[in-house]
């Protein structure tokens, strides 16, 4: 029931507005902390109070003299390998949901054993690829037993999303384009596709950021380099500085930017269908 202008709001308004705030707190608390002692002065510890401010911290991350582990590498491999699985993951995910669009033997129970690493322990996961491999007389790498792991994790999600987008896809346009003479191809390039486009900009997000970091997977799989959150685990055990602060600083602004340009991308794509619309009925 809604109240009337002036009427004043029911008291489970302002208990689930606390709680929303508490929920606020509770998640975005940590990060402002990390952001605020990554400007400690060079003196500084890791905790309050401040004691100057600089940003000294995040010159080590650069710096091949101060740095602890090698945080540039680190990153351009996770960065890489984020870019390839999410790629991968748009393109599995995709071909998938086209081919689920029908009904076939097994497709339930093939979709069920698709999503099942889901609920298993990620750690199990990358122990179990990690021993296949050596069972084989395969050497662990970052885009061989890595990559795999990865996409254990990405892909279930990315076919949640996908065959829930493509689930909404309204036929009668592909079958107005087959009525035209259009071949499968052109319908899936000029018709499908922009119309399931920002469902498949969030899939490679979700993709990219999943991969980002990931760390349990990634343990025993990726071979004798390391990822950007195995980076990060080591540096918390052969160092305690601010330093780690302001990694997390940039990996959280990494984080934040990819996921800005992924919306600003779904929504350019929403308003140039809408306009499109638009301009076809007019």
């Amino acid at each position: 029931m809604m109240t009337g202008v002036g009427q004043p709001r029911p008291r489970s308004f302002y208990v689930l507005g606390a709680f929303f705030l508490a929920f606020l707190t509770f998640m975005y608390g940590p990060m402002i902390v990390i952001f605020v002692l990554s400007f400690q002065g060079p003196n500084g510890g890791m905790s309050f109070p401040m004691v100057g401010h600089s940003t000294l911290w995040f010159q080590q991350l650069l710096s091949a003299t101060g740095r602890v582990g090698d945080i540039p590498s680190a990153f351009l491999r996770s960065l890489e390998l984020a870019i390839v699985a999410s790629a991968l993951t748009v393109v599995i995910c995709v071909s998938a949901g086209m081919a689920f669009r029908r009904r076939f033997p097994g497709a339930g129970l093939l979709f069920y054993t698709a999503v099942a690493s889901l609920v298993m322990p990620s750690l199990f996961v990358g122990f179990g690829i990690a021993l296949g491999f050596k069972e084989l007389g395969w050497k662990t790498s970052l885009f061989t037993s890595g990559l795999g792991a990865q996409l254990t994790w990405t892909l279930p999600f990315g076919l949640m999303i996908t065959f829930a987008t493509i689930g909404r896809f309204d036929r009668r346009y592909e079958e107005a384009a087959t009525d035209l003479g259009a071949s499968p191809w052109q319908r899936f390039r000029d018709i499908i596709l922009p119309i399931i486009m920002p469902g498949v900009v969030g899939v490679a997000l979700l993709g990219f950021t999943l991969s980002y970091d990931e760390f349990p997977r990634s343990e025993l799989t990726v071979g004798t380099v390391n990822t950007l959150p195995l980076e990060i685990w080591a540096m918390t055990i052969a160092a305690i500085s601010p330093v780690l602060f302001a990694l997390g600083t940039v990996t959280t602004v990494v984080s934040f930017f990819v996921l800005t340009t992924a919306l600003a991308a779904i929504g350019i794509i929403v308003r140039r269908r809408s306009g499109g619309r638009s301009a076809a009925r007019a």
